[in-house]
């Protein structure tokens, strides 16, 4: 199993019950298939550009370990939750 980092933005609507159930779900989803090492709320953030018309969004960070092909997976999961503006996995 590999290392990766990966980091997501999410719409600053969203409440702290919203994050708490954000992040326990991709915990869950990673340690299925991986072992999360810790997650760690950064709070908002202004971001650099304007998306889906924000100025800001809350910055979630997750450290976990996974095997390679489990990658595409957790970034399809990431792609269709409607609360992830943008989001980056990267290979420690």
């Amino acid at each position: 199993m590999n290392k990766y980092e990966s980091i997501i933005i999410v719409n600053p609507n969203v409440d702290e019950g919203g994050l708490k159930s954000l992040e326990e779900k991709f915990t869950g989803l990673i340690n299925e298939n991986g072992k999360v090492e810790n997650v760690e709320n950064m709070g908002k953030k202004r971001l650099a550009y304007e998306i889906n018309k924000c100025n800001e969004g809350t910055y979630l960070l997750f450290n976990f370990e996974a095997k390679p092909d489990y990658i595409q997976e957790i970034e399809r999961v990431f792609r269709i939750t409607d609360d992830i503006m943008k989001f980056i996995v990267v290979k420690k």
